[in-house]
Parts: structure tokens; sequence; C-alpha cells
């Protein structure tokens, strides 16, 4: 009896896992319209081998104060200890997809009392009766069709895409730890010009009086000297709501209190990394979104391959066993053993057309995580091609900024000497100290522009994680 049924069980296994060949899980491969795309467009930089985004951002930054305030995110922002969190969560998820291969084992300790009607069908032989029972049922299903291990692979993928997702919110802090402080030492530098042109026209207010006195300049030049000393000092407040706003904004990144923020200086501030962006495929292996992006596309592959495994017959194997006994002592009598094995097949046929509904979901939703997936990869691309036609702009505007600012300054020094002579007009000599401002600060933002590139194009290669 025991022989037939193993043989029984046997067969019963054997049709659907003859039938599982033709009906497996389909195994991923990454589309071919997404790897042959080319995807910079510049011609700024030669692109080779050569990536900057696997040079740690210690390398990248050179400034110690800037990499000690990188340290203290990487340790202290609130968004990276929620990635953290996430990781974990999904974690959880992974390992109980792994445990999917495994039956289930449940024990059951139970006591039950009844009270018969003397008109039932026992009743008559019993008033009330008792039973113990101390059991434990297991339970497995068969993984023919690949369900489980899509389920598995569909876990990995989405913890997969966690661990990418808290990579990229590293290289995004990184990049904006890094941005900030630039525009620290920028708002710095603009503000210590600000105060020099104060001074500069606190004297020549006092200069301007004097030639009034002596009739060289009229009361309106008086009144538009004054009018500039104003213009600086507001600009000064400016300046300086400006940086206390934006070291309130650093602080945060920093995880703490808002207060003042350490820097140097912008002068010092040198990168020596050379600007190589690797070829385009190298974006696939180095951007942790566009890593992340095809972990989601390879999770929602694998939901379809599950949706799609419904459709077939599922093979289950449970067994039951344990004590039952009408009288506790003789609970555990050899008599009180008791066992059940079930082996079965169930197959869908009318569920009011949920399975059908789900597995056109799942297709839905593989092809949207596609898109996103080449989406991602453009985004990339353009960012790239941004960063590298803003660095190279920048670079070519700042040489010409410069030699404006020259060009101001000495035409100021020049009105200033004129005007002491009687020769020009007090106007000319208002126009020229204005301009020589402007290009001033003019020359300080685009030096900002042309660091703030490098580390837009550092974080769009997708380097800061490593």
């Amino acid at each position: 009896m025991k022989k037939h049924t193993l043989y029984r069980l046997f067969i019963l296994g054997a049709v659907p896992l003859l039938l599982a060949s033709c009906f497996a899980a389909k195994e991923y491969e990454r589309p071919e319209e997404i790897i042959d795309e080319t995807y910079y467009r510049t011609d700024a930089i030669e692109q080779d081998s050569t990536n900057m985004a696997v040079v740690s951002w210690r390398d990248m930054f050179s400034d110690p104060v800037l990499q000690q305030h990188i340290d203290t995110a990487l340790v202290n922002n609130i968004d990276i200890r929620v990635a953290l969190q996430q990781i974990l969560a999904a974690q959880a998820y992974f390992k109980q997809g792994k445990a999917g291969y495994f039956p289930t084992l449940n024990g059951t300790a139970q006591y039950t009392h009844q009270e018969l009607s003397s008109n039932s069908q026992f009743g008559g032989l019993f008033s009330s009766l008792d039973q113990y029972e101390l059991s434990g049922s297991l339970s497995w299903e068969a993984d023919i069709w690949g369900k489980i291990r899509s389920n598995e692979r569909a876990y990995q993928a989405q913890y997969l895409q966690t661990v990418e997702a808290h990579k990229g919110v590293k290289t995004q802090l990184v990049a904006m730890v890094a941005s900030n402080y630039f525009q620290l030492l920028a708002l710095d530098e603009q503000l210590r010009v600000t105060e020099e042109t104060i001074k500069t026209r606190e004297s020549s207010l006092e200069t301007t009086k004097a030639l009034k006195e002596a009739g060289n300049v009229t009361g309106a030049g008086v009144k538009q000297t004054e009018a500039q000393l104003y213009t600086a000092q507001a600009l000064r407040i400016d300046l300086i709501n400006q940086i206390r706003l934006l070291e309130n904004s650093f602080s945060i990144l920093l995880g703490k209190q808002p207060g003042t923020i350490e820097r140097n200086d912008l002068e010092q501030q040198k990168i020596t990394t050379s600007l190589k962006t690797g070829v385009p495929a190298q974006l696939l292996s180095n951007r942790p979104d566009v890593k992340a992006s095809e972990f989601a596309l390879i999770n929602a592959f694998e939901l379809t391959n599950v949706a799609r495994s419904n459709f077939y017959p599922s093979l289950t194997l449970s067994a039951t066993g344990g004590f039952q006994g009408l009288e506790f002592d003789q609970l555990f009598n050899a008599n009180s053993l008791f066992a059940t094995i079930i082996g079965g097949l169930t197959q869908p046929i009318f569920n009011g057309r949920k399975i059908r509904t789900q597995y056109e979901v799942s297709q839905a939703q593989q092809e949207q995580a596609k898109l996103q997936f080449k989406l991602s990869l453009l985004k990339a691309s353009q960012e790239v091609s941004d960063a590298l036609y803003t660095y190279d702009a920048s670079t070519e505007k700042l040489e010409i900024k410069r030699k404006e600012f020259d060009a101001y300054s000495i035409a100021t020094e020049y009105s200033e000497e004129l005007l002491d002579n009687g020769l020009v007009n007090y106007l000319e000599v208002l126009t020229a100290r204005e301009n020589a401002l402007n290009s001033s600060l003019d020359v300080i933002n685009t030096r900002l522009a042309q660091l703030q590139s490098v580390v837009d194009l550092y974080e769009a290669l997708g380097g800061g994680w490593q």
C-alpha cells in the first residue's frame, strides 16, 4: 500500500516536471535597443576608456575642509540614513524570497470541549466530549514553472535597486556639499570685493566733497558718489543674508543645527583630476540611478514570470501528524498517533479573469520599467553633455571676463586722473567705477560656474559613491 502511494505521488509530480521545459520562466536579457544607443553629444573632450567617475571624491576635491564636510555629511545626513533603512527593509524581503524553496511547518496544541445534545448522534452515549491534540503540519509547493525562483529574483532586484538608490543619494550628497561649499566661497569673495568697494567709495565721497569746494565738481556729482556708496552698502547686506541662508542649508546637509560653516577661500580651489568621460556604455555601470532603473526593469520582468506561471497547475504536498486523544494522560500513547499525507495538482479554470488581468498588468508595468530605464540613460547622457559644454563655455568666458575686469580697472584709474586735472566729466568716473565692480563680481560668478560644471560632470558620470 505504501509503495502504491509513493508511485502515485511520483506520477503526480512527473507530469508537470516534463511540461516545465516548455513553460519555464524566461531569463532576463538587457534590451538590445538600449545597448546599441550612442549617448554623448560633445566635441569638447576626447573620450577614452578612462573615466573620472571612478576617482574617489577625496582625490577629486583636494580642499581638506571640504573633505571634512563631505565625511560629516555621509555619516550624519538624514537622507543617507533613510536610504540605509530602505536597504535593510529590502534585504528582509530578499531573505523571504529565498525561503520560498523550503516547506512551511506549523505546530498546533489544541484542547476541545463539547457539550452534546441528547438528540444528537452521539448524545445518547456521551453528555460531553473532551479532545486533546498536539500536531504539526507541513506544506510544500514544487517550483515547477520557476514561480518561486522568479519571486526570489524579483526580491533580489528590488534589494539591489535600494543599494543603488543609496549610492545615488551618496553621489547627490557629495555633489550638493561641494556645490554649496563653492557657492559659499564665491559669496565670501564677492563680499570681500564689495567691502573693499565700500571703503574706496567712502574715500571717493570725501574726495568729491573736496573737489566741490574747489569748484571742480558740482553738487550732483557729490550726490551721485553718495548714491553709489549706498548701492554698495545695500549689496553688502544682500550678500551677508545670502551667506547666512546658504550656511543654514549647508548645516542641514551635514545633519546638524544651522550655524557657521568652516571654509577656505575661492583662490585655493584647484581641480587637478583630468576631465575624462569614458565611453557611453560606462553609464550603465557607474550611474547608480541608471543601474537602479535597470534593477527595477529586472524586478518587473521577474514579476511577469510569476504572473505567467499562475496560468499553469501548481503541485503541492502537505502532511499533518501528531498525537490526538480523548484523555490527556493517554495523549502520548502510541495509539494516539495519527498522520495524513496529501499530494495534489491545482489548475485555475474560472476565477473572474484575475490571473489574466494580473498578467496583463505585469506586462504593462514591465514595459513602463523598460521605458524608464531608457529615459534614465538619455537623461544621464544629457547631463554629461550639458556639464561638458558648460565647463568649456565657462572656462572660455572666464578668460574674457578677466580681461574685461582689467580693462575696466585701468579705465577707472585713467578717468580719476583726468578728473583730478579737470579733463573729464565726473559721470564718466562714476560709470567706470560701477562697471569695474560689476565686472569683478562677474569674474567670481564665472569662476563659480566653472567649478560647478566640474561638480555636475562628476555627478553626471556617477562619481562620488566610491
